[in-house]
């Protein structure tokens, strides 16, 4: 099936394994898990478990979502704006150019057309509806992340260029993006976006790789670091929690948006996917900035209550006095100005609490660099 996407060959897989993370039959992590990130006594959940719809992994109806465009065609008066668009999927206008990271419109997080996990929230706006982007960046090749039907589309309907981790180039091109188009990057490795001042920096995070039964880490994941002249953006793709962010902080840092995935956490998978809780962990580490959270209210993709990732962070950040932007989905933000917090995902499942706003203590309102 094309969706599984094709294995790297020849000068790039050459390029692969000259890495120093191939460790002679894939890609590997940096460092061990942190002590207790991966709780070994919960078993992993059952297939059956996993496919269950029990437990409020779903909202009851459709989430609140905005049309983006009208705000798109306003200035950015901070130079930096973000755009949550569901899941991972973030439209980040930074000093007059557009990134558009790991995009996801199909209705599946799945090789399969009717089998796997269902979105349950539309993109607030049709792919054909985007304004032109300067660049897409691919965290890694998971399906919830590289999406088949919205890359074929990007590669018939737009010459964008894409930047991503050593390997995921082979699906591209496999699936009709040109070879000029594909720029992947080891750890540490920039790229700049021609006719932009963009930088482009993969960096360390704590994940894997695949998309069928027998690539399993044939690919490289990453975080990736967006930088102007005047601002930089961190964006997580998947990750556990390491010590590489300090690392991160200290090579590629400060930044004035921070984006962290906080849903689909386990206690099995403590060391492969953040959670809430070390998603501030990890905050803390990377030097702080405007926390966008992504990687929730879009799939059912772990057991926990589809909303326990967003009521977690915004009982605790403010008790770390972590800066939050929570906005609906295609409301853009700047995290220069930052605003109470509305919890507006409250109030769609029967018995919930209305949502109403909560101070940014002013304290969080003061980032700790000039955004200006």
């Amino acid at each position: 099936m094309n969706s599984f996407g094709k294995r790297a060959q020849g000068a790039r897989l050459e390029r692969m394994q000259a890495s120093t993370m191939w460790n002679g039959l894939g890609f590997r992590n940096v460092h061990p898990p942190l002590p207790g990130l991966r709780d070994a006594t919960v078993p992993r959940p059952t297939l059956k478990e996993f496919l269950s719809s029990g437990g409020r992994r779903a909202p009851d109806g459709p989430l609140p979502s905005m049309d983006p465009r009208e705000a798109w065609s306003r200035p950015v008066h901070s130079g930096l704006r973000a755009t949550w668009l569901g899941h991972s999927t973030v439209l980040i206008e930074i000093d007059g150019h557009r990134v558009l990271t790991d995009p996801v419109w199909g209705t599946r997080a799945s090789p399969f057309r009717l089998l796997g996990p269902k979105r349950f929230q539309p993109v607030p706006l049709r792919l054909r509806q985007m304004p032109e982007v300067d660049v897409v960046v691919l965290s890694h090749d998971h399906y919830d992340h590289l999406d088949y039907p919205t890359i074929r589309a990007l590669a018939k309907h737009s010459a964008v260029p894409f930047v991503t981790s050593l390997g995921v180039g082979a699906h591209l091109q496999a699936w009709g993006v040109a070879a000029e188009r594909i720029t992947e990057l080891d750890w540490w490795e920039s790229h700049r976006v021609p006719g932009t001042g963009l930088t482009i920096t993969a960096a360390p995070s704590q994940h894997f790789s695949g998309r069928g039964l027998k690539d399993r880490n044939a690919t490289l994941w990453s975080s990736m670091v967006v930088q102007s002249d005047r601002h930089k953006v961190f964006f997580s793709g998947d990750t556990g929690l390491t010590t590489e962010y300090a690392t991160i902080r200290e090579r590629l840092g400060p930044f004035d948006l921070v984006m962290l995935e906080v849903g689909a956490f386990h206690p099995s998978w403590g060391d492969i996917h953040l959670g809430p809780v070390n998603a501030l962990k990890a905050h803390a580490l990377l030097g702080g900035g405007a926390f966008l959270p992504v990687h929730w209210g879009t799939f059912s993709l772990a057991m926990h209550a589809w909303d326990e990732p967003v009521e977690t962070l915004l009982q605790l950040a403010p008790m770390q006095g972590v800066p939050l932007l929570m906005p609906r989905l295609g409301e853009a933000v700047e995290p220069a100005h930052l605003a109470a917090v509305v919890p507006w995902w409250r109030g769609l499942d029967q018995g919930a609490p209305p949502a109403r706003a909560i101070e940014v203590p002013a304290l969080q309102r003061e980032l700790p660099w000039p955004l200006d």
